[in-house]
């Protein structure tokens, strides 16, 4: 076992309770977990607790927060065998996604996990999702950034959140887990990235105007023309099945084209959890491509949203965005 890093960066998983409801407190992890004789065991990886000051609600992640987590990472990155991030259920595969592209040449493990019941609670799921994501870190097989939690370790670029109370809340829809956590460990060996021959380095993200539209029916398109303008990087389109779109309006072509003629990176994906958006496929959705857009293939939104973070971030032109958008990079999609 190789001695690995706990970077808390707030969430459930610390919370104690309070006349407020459930909320961090400064310093109360760190002996929480100096309290849980099972992580001085032997089979157990050494570890160092890194815990971020302040403690930060899920809800109000976004880009300076995955790069203060990147930067955490990468200023360590020599001193450690692996990683353990926990952190807020409700945006981590957000999180996942960002550090899975922001982590270039990652040859550690970066295990995401938390809990939907707080550490401090008698039936916390916590206990088991930091032990196992620990032995994980510190074993060493994995290569790239993974969320881990209730049992099924994900990789960070394919994970979604599926469940709101439940304690098995994230779900890999079009790819294997890559290990099943019971009796022991089941590693999906075909599964796992293969290890990086490159240089670790960390590309912080920069701010980008990305918005997601989610389309339903009698959805008025018109409604979205005023942001169309040259300041928007990129949109995330997320239609019906395949990338069908309704056109009894006739409103969203046009807005495509002109997104298109600002530069702007618009990118199909579908609702449905699993399968493909497969442009083209029908009538309904052979227009997009007219139009400009891009499939996005089964990429989840978060790792879609990610993914437009990353490539404009590196400066790239919009044309090549393009390109990029519909290339497999971390294991984020399937050709």
């Amino acid at each position: 076992m190789k001695k690995i890093c706990i970077i808390y960066t707030g969430g459930t998983i610390g919370m104690v309770p309070t006349s407020n409801g459930f909320a961090p407190e400064k310093g109360y992890f760190a002996g929480a977990l100096n309290g849980i004789d099972e992580l001085s065991s032997d089979g157990m990886p050494r570890w160092d607790l890194i815990e971020f000051e302040p403690l930060l609600d899920s809800s109000n992640i976004a880009v300076s927060q995955w790069n203060q987590i990147g930067c955490t990472i990468r200023d360590n990155y020599d001193n450690y065998g692996g990683f353990v991030v926990l952190h807020g259920t409700d945006t981590m595969a957000y999180t996942a996604s960002a550090l899975s592209f922001m982590l270039e040449d990652l040859d550690k493990p970066v295990i995401l996990t938390g809990s939907q019941i707080p550490l401090c609670m008698l039936r916390s799921d916590a206990r088991d999702n930091l032990i196992t994501s620990m032995l994980i870190a510190g074993a060493g097989r994995v290569h790239e950034v993974c969320l881990y939690f209730g049992g099924r370790l994900i990789r960070g670029s394919r994970a979604t959140k599926a469940s709101a109370d439940g304690l098995i809340a994230f779900d890999s829809p079009n790819y294997p887990f890559l290990a099943e956590a019971g009796i022991d460990i089941r590693y999906n060996k075909n599964a796992l990235a293969k290890r990086s021959r490159g240089r670790f380095c960390l590309t912080e993200f920069h701010q980008a105007s990305i918005g997601v539209i989610k389309v339903f029916p009698g959805i008025q398109f018109r409604l979205f023309e005023p942001i169309m303008t040259e300041g928007l990087n990129g949109i995330v389109l997320e239609t019906f099945g395949t990338g069908n779109i309704p056109n009894y309006d006739d409103a969203l072509l046009p807005l495509i084209r002109r997104a298109f003629e600002n530069g702007t990176v618009v990118t199909v994906c579908s609702q449905c959890q699993q399968g493909t958006v497969k442009l083209g496929a029908y009538e309904t959705s052979s227009a997009l491509t007219a139009a400009g857009a891009v499939s996005g293939y089964d990429m989840t939104t978060e790792a879609a949203v990610a993914k437009l973070y990353y490539l404009f971030s590196r400066g790239l032109e919009a044309d090549k965005i393009k390109d990029m958008m519909e290339t497999d990079m971390r294991g984020e999609l399937t050709l």
